[in-house]
């Protein structure tokens, strides 16, 4: 049985054609140049590809169910642009406006998002706190009509792109750890300045970047959600975001399968083809049911999300053994690869280097372990058998 209905299939082919007539071809030149141009967030707005959950009144679909995140993210996948983060903008970063802005914020700013004219970012990573929002740096001072906002953010993805970062900032004047404000900042306010465009392993199109504030003034306009809960803003998204970094693992996994499965059955070596070798076909048959049940067990959790019950457990499940299988996957097929593996111009190469982060990003694989541990031995704890 589909995990998809009819009209959401007619979706994913057309977002399939749009990513391979405008997207795909000009990612080698985002690769090189370090960035996506700004007119894939605007062509995508253009055909209704960028944020289908808004109200029409903001300009969206209105529908809210995943499942058509999921066909964009695995599709995103598929064609082999995923240096394009639109999902950050549109699911990641978007939806916060729906569970905390006021109808004054909505109005002001999901329009331009839905169109693609405003890029978003969301800061929360520094130096010296990753894992660890509570040991953030970054402060925010109540200053009577505006909080000055002072410190600094690395990582940042789409941090030279975007229009409108939401930062996560201490409250100044709080000493509870976890007393925290999301804050608005746009483009071209005073004080707000972007470092490095930064060089990694992998993903070369996707800008990375470091951001710093100096006292920033953020209007009691641009405040999202309620100040001193900011923190607990960021985990209330945490599990959504995890389902979406575990729907591209999948998908990823399952395209390095595709490509290697391809190439064992034209490589020959001892004459025959490697897919004729016992070994690649039981080392193949392995990842292939691997690959299967993590699928299964994504598409449970997306099915959770649309009905409200996606734990934090579940979503660090889902995102811990996604991308563990995908690495696996990844690690297989330079393997079988052999010298072609290790070659930038062979796809499985390129997609290796490009993963490496996915086993951090979201939270790592360590702490994904640390939040199901916990639940294992906690009260909360119910076997299957009980």
């Amino acid at each position: 049985m589909s995990h998809y209905t009819e009209e959401q299939n007619l979706f994913r082919q057309s977002y399939r054609k749009f990513l391979e007539t405008e997207i795909a071809p000009h990612m080698e030149r985002w690769r090189q140049n370090g960035i996506v141009d700004r007119w894939a967030f605007t062509k995508a707005g253009e055909q209704g590809f960028l944020m289908i959950w808004p109200d029409e009144k903001y300009g969206g679909m209105g529908d809210r169910d995943f499942r058509y995140e999921q066909i964009i993210i695995e599709e995103t996948v598929r064609a082999g642009v995923g240096e394009w983060f639109n999902t950050l903008h549109s699911r990641l970063v978007g939806t916060y406006f729906e569970r905390f802005g006021t109808e004054e914020q909505k109005e002001r700013f999901l329009p331009k998002c839905v169109k693609g004219e405003t890029i978003l970012a969301i800061a929360m990573t520094e130096p010296g706190a990753g894992s660890d929002l509570a040991g953030m740096r970054t402060t925010a001072v109540d200053a009577g009509d505006h909080y000055l906002l002072n410190g600094s953010k690395t990582f940042i993805s789409n941090g030279i792109n975007a229009d409108v970062v939401i930062v996560a900032a201490k409250l100044g004047s709080a000493t509870e750890r976890h007393s925290m404000v999301l804050l608005i900042v746009e483009r071209g306010m005073e004080g707000f300045e972007r470092g490095r465009n930064l060089k990694k392993m992998g993903m070369p199109a996707q800008d990375t970047a470091e951001l710093f504030f100096n006292d920033v003034k953020v209007p009691k306009a641009n405040v999202l959600g309620t100040p001193g809960r900011g923190f607990y803003h960021l985990m209330e998204g945490l599990a959504e975001e995890r389902l979406i970094a575990a729907v591209g693992n999948a998908a990823n996994a399952r395209r390095a399968f595709d490509i290697t499965r391809a190439y064992c059955l034209e490589r020959k070596l001892f004459g025959k083809t490697l897919a004729e070798q016992q070994n690649t076909q039981f080392r193949m048959a392995e990842m292939d049911a691997e690959i299967d049940l993590v699928q299964v067990y994504v598409n449970h959790c997306v099915q959770a999300l649309n009905a409200g019950t996606l734990t934090a457990n579940m979503a660090a499940k889902a995102k811990m053994l996604a991308s563990e299988v995908e690495w696996k996957m990844l690690d297989l097929g330079v393997q079988l690869h052999g010298g072609h593996g290790y070659m930038d111009e062979f796809p499985i190469s390129r997609m290796f280097t490009d993963a490496r982060i996915n086993r951090i990003l979201a939270g790592s694989s360590e702490v994904m372990r640390l939040i199901i541990g916990r639940e294992v031995f906690s009260d909360r704890y119910r076997s299957m058998f009980d």
